[in-house]
């Protein structure tokens, strides 16, 4: 299937119905009143992110989604039908912006996470809503309002926690086959890469990865040359990256060490030139075809030495697997800290996190007999001289057992504690 990660689609809400002007007219009844219905609700367009779509190859040919428009309403409180709404599946990672303005609207990052492109029209009212007592035979309803109508371009960045860096040819899909499920297309010519493949790395049943692989970066990437540039998105949501070398030189007439140099600086240009958020992203080191070269440990310091390296580095054969295993271990210890950071982040700020001690928990409540006693607030007080000195860090006749933040504290001797 062809990967498509960028696409521009028209949306269309539906009109609401009218509101309907009628009046009862039955046998026996002369004076029947108003009894027009409300028109229905236009048809709204939304968009759902599903974990089971990997491209935007859906919309590229089928561009326009109008939503039908509401009934109109009819006479004996007839109230006319809403239209159904247009359901738009879209890959996490979906980036949604405004085609005229290229604002940002939404970015559907979570599976199941769902937004409103193009809400419907509200249907009009009857003339049943304009009846009063001065007014018994109102001949006034309104018409529904028009949907909204949008242009807007679907932007696809993958969600991964390890992005591949490097050259053509560097070893990039063969490392991603060898230690994940993906399947790419691998051959000893450059660009072999059209499109970025996701390939899952499993370490135990309940530890996991997802590794980016993106066509190869030549120089003046940046400018438009390769292809690498037009995928080089989907590396700005990964965790780390794996800038991948091919240490071996078929030139014996050309410096290996300055060969090897050369491509990864040209590449760590590229990066800065592109975009600076995903220059300083965390970067490591990998040299491939280790089998290839006779002492690697003095070519891997000589090169460390060159560039001036200092992260991490690693020496693997993306062909036999070597190196790969201590690699892939590395990988995923780093991605769970990191993981484990952003959700304590995340956590932290929902006012989610629960302390064992309560005396260290920034949203803890104070109980009103307490709330001004300085010893108690949040933050370190500013003025001391209302402090008792047995409360005073700063005084000689400060007790750490009667400080309620200090790890000493014992309410059973503090004179001031309601509880004590």
């Amino acid at each position: 299937m062809k990967f498509v990660d960028e696409v521009t689609i028209e949306v269309i809400a539906g009109k609401g119905g009218n509101g309907s002007a009628s009046f009862r007219r039955e046998k026996f009844i002369p004076k029947g009143g108003p009894d027009g219905g409300d028109g229905g609700r236009g048809g709204s367009v939304f968009a759902v992110a599903d974990r089971n779509l990997n491209t935007l190859i859906d919309y590229r040919y089928d561009r326009m989604h109008r939503a039908k428009n509401g009934e109109n309403g009819r006479g004996a409180d007839q109230y006319g039908a809403g239209a159904d709404n247009i359901i738009l599946k879209v890959p996490v990672g979906t980036i949604i912006y405004d085609a005229e303005t290229n604002e940002q609207l939404f970015d559907l990052d979570k599976h199941g996470e769902q937004v409103t492109l193009a809400e419907g029209g509200s249907g009009g009212l009857g003339n049943l809503h304009f009846k009063s007592s001065t007014n018994r035979a109102p001949r006034k309803f309104t018409y529904g309002k028009m949907g909204e109508h949008k242009q807007l371009r679907l932007e696809l960045k993958v969600l991964a926690d390890v992005g591949l860096l490097g050259l053509p040819n560097a070893g990039k899909s063969s490392f991603i086959a060898k230690t994940s499920n993906a399947k790419p297309k691998i051959a000893d010519y450059p660009f072999t890469t059209l499109y970025p493949n996701l390939g899952m790395v499993r370490t135990s049943p309940s530890h996991s990865f997802v590794i980016a692989d993106i066509p190869g970066l030549i120089e003046g990437a940046s400018e438009g040359a390769g292809l690498g540039h037009l995928f080089l998105r989907h590396l700005t949501r990964t965790r780390v990256l794996l800038h991948i070398v091919d240490i071996y030189n078929i030139d014996a007439e050309v410096d290996p060490i300055e060969k090897v140099a050369a491509d990864i600086e040209s590449i760590v240009e590229e990066l800065k030139l592109y975009d600076e958020e995903l220059y300083n992203k965390p970067r490591w080191l990998v040299l491939n075809k280790v089998d290839m070269v006779q002492d690697v440990e003095q070519f891997q310091q000589a090169l460390c030495e060159r560039i001036d390296w200092q992260g991490p580095v690693f020496a693997i054969s993306a062909l036999n697997g070597a190196g790969t295993e201590q690699l892939i271990y590395a990988l995923q210890e780093y991605v769970d800290s990191v993981k484990a950071q952003e959700n304590y982040a995340s956590d932290e700020a929902a006012g989610l996190i629960e302390y064992e001690d309560p005396r260290f928990d920034p949203n803890r409540q104070i109980s009103a007999e307490l709330a001004d006693d300085p010893r108690f607030a949040s933050s370190a007080p500013t003025d001391t001289s209302k402090l008792d000195p047995r409360y005073d860090p700063n005084s000689p006749e400060y007790d750490s057992r009667l400080d309620p933040n200090h790890s000493d504290y014992d309410p059973r001797i503090d004179p001031d504690d309601p509880k004590a």
